[in-house]
């Protein structure tokens, strides 16, 4: 019988080793991951425009609020901004975590236009053209997009977000229309 040393029995051993594990490595059929149906690719097309409208519109939302914060000089403005800062990262927080698993959901994707037609402004210009284009016509495409999610959406987490998040988008949207009313604005 032939005797190996030590050194030889474990590089033996090793070396099958190897080859056992890259032999099962092969036969591993591919991750879960890359076979489920969640990926953004092959999300639904209502659930895509939710994620991209919805999101954009959210944040919008939320950071013109923050901008009327500091360029507004009506109390009633401040107010109405300061419920809408709060209700609209909410409302962009549910959305990441209802959002499937591996799609990329904008964390901060404002629409830059809308932003930059109120950024400049103060006092009373600032107030109408917040309340009459952001505040009214603003609310107006964030029911929109969720309006659209619930009626034609099939991802269950994305519509429950948009189903919880459409009365408090539909109660600042009545806010807004009667802040419109009180200053005398097109609402």
């Amino acid at each position: 019988m032939t005797r190996l040393s030590l050194a030889a029995l474990i590089t033996a051993s090793a070396a099958s080793l190897c080859v056992v594990t890259l032999s099962a490595h092969a036969q591993t059929p591919a991750p879960a991951a890359a076979t489920t149906t969640t990926g953004a690719q092959e999300l639904h097309a209502a659930d895509k425009t939710f994620i991209a409208d919805g999101t954009q519109t959210v944040a919008t939302q939320r950071d013109a609020a923050r901008i009327a914060d500091s360029r507004s000089s009506d109390r009633e403005v401040k107010a109405f901004s300061e419920k809408l800062v709060a209700d609209y990262t909410k409302l962009s927080d549910s959305m990441r975590a209802a959002s499937p698993r591996g799609v990329d959901v904008p964390r901060n994707d404002p629409d830059a236009a809308v932003l930059g037609g109120i950024e400049d402004l103060r006092g009373a210009d600032f107030d109408k053209r917040y309340i009459e284009q952001v505040a009214l016509a603003g609310q107006q495409k964030t029911l929109s997009a969720f309006q659209a999610e619930i009626a034609s959406g099939r991802d269950a987490g994305l519509k429950k977000a948009a189903t919880e998040g459409l009365p408090v988008i539909q109660a600042d949207y009545a806010k807004a229309q009667e802040l419109a009313r009180r200053k005398h604005l097109a609402g």
